[in-house]
């Protein structure tokens, strides 16, 4: 067969990361002698099992599928091999060949939603693209949510929670900062954030504020497995206290998480 659904297949990855969705690409490396299909083949496995192109359909592909859910889960790249000789002894086709399949996994880029433009928000939003992220605000007041008042942002959205979701997808490669200004504008933002799949959740306030955030959410329903999703107070424990000092402390508590850091000193 020949490998003219490749341009398709790039095209559909670009789509993909551009739609907010995490895949893995199959793609034959090696092959020798007859196989289905040859080096360059390519498949797109989405995470709801959806697939697109083909490197050999059947038993091969079936066996592929469950390598990759263990690609989705810890984003390892795997080099797999395959002989396709005798069923017998539990290869997966017999066409003759041998070949090997490369998955890797493609995630949306890293993102991090800053929620509450005010001086704390402004920070973050600062900090984090300097970092390499990209940065999406979002503020009820829309006069905030402008490039004249954060510069650096990637994607500006006025308005509430539903904005936010109609406007770019929140994924597990999502880390939102929840700034805002009081505790009746977390209620309305929160419930939504926790049925998410974002990895971080990080709530600004003291333990004050955070406990009478609780008690609204749980009277509106929340369940105990939702709040345990919230980070609050946000941020490591530096005694920060100016916002650029705050925002430093909620990006290492980012970067801590994304990268499994412990947070102790490493001179200790």
């Amino acid at each position: 067969m020949s490998n003219d659904n490749n341009p398709h297949i790039l095209s559909e990855l670009l789509a993909a990361q551009n739609a907010g969705e995490t895949v893995v690409l199959a793609t034959i490396v090696k092959a020798h002698g007859s196989t289905p299909r040859h080096a360059g083949a390519k498949m797109i496995i989405y995470e709801n099992g959806r697939s697109s192109g083909t490197i050999g359909g059947g038993e091969l592909e079936a066996r592929v599928r469950e390598i990759v859910q263990n690609v989705f889960q810890d984003g390892q790249p795997r080099t797999v091999p395959y002989s396709l000789v005798d069923t017998q002894r539990g290869d997966p086709g017999v066409c003759g060949g041998e070949l090997e399949v490369y998955c890797e996994r493609y995630q949306p880029p890293a993102t991090v939603l800053v929620m509450g433009c005010g001086h704390v928000g402004q920070a973050v939003a600062s900090l984090a693209k300097w970092m390499g992220y990209r940065v999406v605000v979002n503020d009820d007041r829309a006069e905030l949510v402008t490039p004249e008042v954060i510069p650096e942002a990637d994607v500006y959205v006025p308005g509430g929670i539903e904005d936010v979701l109609n406007a770019t997808p929140i994924t597990r490669s999502t880390f939102v900062v929840a700034v805002t200004r009081n505790v009746m504008v977390d209620r309305q933002i929160l419930p939504a954030l926790a049925r998410s799949p974002a990895p971080y959740i990080g709530v600004m306030g003291s333990r004050r504020r955070w406990l009478e955030t609780v008690r609204l959410l749980q009277e509106d329903g929340l369940t105990e497995a939702e709040m345990a999703r919230f980070h609050s107070p946000i941020g490591l424990e530096l005694n920060a206290e100016d916002p650029h000092e705050i925002a430093i402390s909620i990006m290492a508590e980012i970067i801590m998480l994304r990268r499994q850091g412990t947070g102790k000193r490493m001179s200790n």
